[in-house]
């Protein structure tokens, strides 16, 4: 028993001190392999990357600025009017500002149509949700008893109510903004099924 206890301790000693590098030998190393390595790597700066036309520009937000689906706000950057109306940009109005650099062909109109169906159904998906949280929210403010936790309920009930209204405003400019741009799409002249 005394011979394997000695050859296990034997052992831990050996390999400890075989597989500990120190920090030199790792510098040494690294140093060794970078000089092998045949042309550095490439390192990507701002003006590598190619500026994308169409995206809409994000103002950032003001401290103590409430924006936000729970702040009652349109989301990041968006800041709502003075009388309570979202300001809703289509997008490509970006690239209206900037001059109209894009060119204006099949994909463009394309890209234009389904982001602002893709936003309308994020919308009304979201508006579907929201209902259901109210819903939940109405039965358990009802069932409850302790006028502490009914306080808390009506509060986020509350809440939830004020965005409701506030998704509902932002589905019906959803809603406005399709057939907008298929009368910009026919002022200018584009075939209707680009717009599909």
């Amino acid at each position: 028993m005394r011979v394997l206890a000695t050859l296990f301790i034997a052992h831990v000693a050996v390999t400890s001190t075989v597989s500990a590098q120190t920090l030199a030998d790792v510098a040494r190393k690294e140093s060794e392999r970078r000089q092998t390595i045949q042309g550095g790597a490439k390192t990507y700066t701002n003006t590598d990357l190619k500026p994308v036309a169409g995206a809409p520009a994000v103002e950032p937000a003001e401290p103590g600025d409430a924006t936000g689906p729970e702040a009652g706000g349109a989301g990041i950057g968006s800041k709502p009017k003075a009388d309570g109306d979202i300001d809703a940009k289509a997008p490509g109005d970006a690239a209206k500002a900037s001059g109209d650099t894009e060119t204006k062909d099949q994909e463009y109109w394309s890209k234009r149509m389904d982001a602002l169906k893709e936003q309308l159904e994020r919308d009304q998906t979201y508006l579907d949700a929201l209902q259901t949280r109210v819903d939940s929210l109405t039965a358990d403010f009802v069932n409850r008893d302790d006028p502490a936790q009914r306080s808390q309920i009506a509060n986020d009930r509350q809440k939830a109510l004020g965005e409701l209204n506030r998704l509902k405003k932002a589905i019906e400019q959803d809603k406005a903004a399709i057939p907008e741009l298929e009368e910009e799409a026919r002022r200018a002249g584009v075939a209707a099924g680009w717009l599909r």
